[in-house]
């Protein structure tokens, strides 16, 4: 499954600088947001976020 981000997200970005298919962007919310169709599901994004805002759907 996809990952998506949740609203523990301080907009860092730690987790759009690290995945390797650029599938992260800063979202209208303020917060980061994943792509569902480009996501590959590799979990760097969730290994490197320091609030744990990555999650699996």
């Amino acid at each position: 499954m996809a990952y998506r981000i949740s609203d523990k997200c301080v907009a860092c970005g730690a987790c759009e600088m690290n995945c390797p298919v650029g599938a992260i962007s800063m979202g209208d919310e303020g917060i980061y947001v994943i792509d569902k169709d480009t996501c590959i599901e590799c979990g760097s994004c969730a290994a490197v976020c320091p609030m744990g805002a990555p999650e699996q759907e």
